[in-house]
């Protein structure tokens, strides 16, 4: 069984076995958790830009392999953006097919003894990681002692300022609206001093962390760096999207990651992007997750079976939700 878009109304389910793709190699994954991820509503939606990636975040096991490097018996995580054929995540079980070194980089292995609780966060805490290490590279050095400000309160910007805190910057976290804090505290996600005022030009590297980089995050983002510093664009861009003047192109900058300097309103800044991950941030993110200094699982505020899936992707697109919702197969 596997949820899959082909109806118009949204996600529906299939009962039809995975189908295994082309390709010189092919491994079966049985899922064991899945996370929904808001580019997933961004697809049930028709809103999200670039490649689809439905139903990426899950920890699994591999039953069957044509690769050594992966054999039955093995936990695995998904990178999405190694280039392989594969089927959706949310789903019992799914195919993942290419070259040998391709299909190997998109299942990471996973530690055993691990609770999938925590491990079906390595995906988004891969991409947490590599928007750091991003950071480190535009800046030309790393990020201890350097002030950090996160825009946007979901699961992306608690991972990026967690473990932006880990890496010895001093973290701050804001949000638009303060429900989203407020459910971060009671939860005791969120250390009071990371939900400090910042001042404006005060911080070394400013995050846009929300699910698309609005047009009043930039500026906020804009108003807060110091002169010099760093706006990093995280959430989601579209082709041809700008800032009315800021002579940047936001989607090539993310997508490209690219560092590029300008000027906004008279202060010189650099914006650049982050995008992707590498095997190096899965090693960080399980890592991480493996000795729980996240405390991810406290994010976890609903889960669901594989069958109730597509009623629930409707209802989290049509409303507003705090948390993270895992899926059980």
């Amino acid at each position: 069984m596997r949820a899959v878009q082909l109806s118009a109304a949204g996600p529906v389910l299939s009962a039809e076995p995975p189908v295994r793709h082309e390709g010189a190699h092919g491994v079966l994954v049985r899922t064991e958790l899945m996370g929904v991820c808001r580019s997933d509503l961004k697809e049930v939606a028709g809103t999200r830009g670039g490649p689809g990636q439905f139903g990426h975040e899950l920890v699994g096991e591999v039953v069957d392999s044509s690769t050594a490097r992966l054999p039955p018996g093995t936990r695995v995580c998904l990178d999405p953006n190694p280039p392989v054929r594969r089927g959706t995540g949310f789903a019992r079980a799914l195919w993942v097919c290419g070259e040998e070194d391709a299909v190997a980089r998109a299942l990471p292995v996973a530690p055993s003894g691990v609770s999938a609780r925590r491990l079906v966060f390595a995906e988004p805490a891969a991409c947490a990681a590599h928007c750091l290490t991003t950071a480190a590279r535009h800046r030309g050095t790393d990020l201890r002692g350097t002030a950090v400000c996160v825009l946007g309160a979901g699961v992306a910007g608690v991972l990026i300022t967690a473990l932006a805190r880990r890496a010895g910057a001093v973290a701050a976290l804001r949000n638009r609206s303060p429900d989203r804090l407020r459910f971060l505290r009671d939860n005791g996600i969120l250390p009071d001093e990371v939900a400090r005022r910042v001042a404006p030009d005060s911080q070394d590297v400013v995050v846009v962390a929300a699910s698309f980089v609005f047009p009043e995050l930039l500026e906020e983002a804009l108003r807060l760096v110091r002169p010099g510093g760093l706006v990093l664009l995280y959430g989601g861009t579209r082709a041809g999207d700008r800032l009315s003047g800021l002579d940047c192109d936001l989607d090539g900058v993310r997508r490209g990651e690219l560092a590029v300097p300008v000027r906004w309103r008279g202060k010189p800044v650099v914006v650049g992007g982050s995008y992707g991950t590498s095997p190096t941030d899965f090693a960080l993110a399980l890592e991480a997750l493996a000795h729980d200094r996240v405390g991810v699982e406290r994010l976890v505020t609903r889960e669901v079976d594989l069958v109730d899936l597509p009623d629930v992707l409707r209802e989290l697109t049509a409303t507003r939700y705090l948390g993270k919702v895992l899926v059980r197969p």
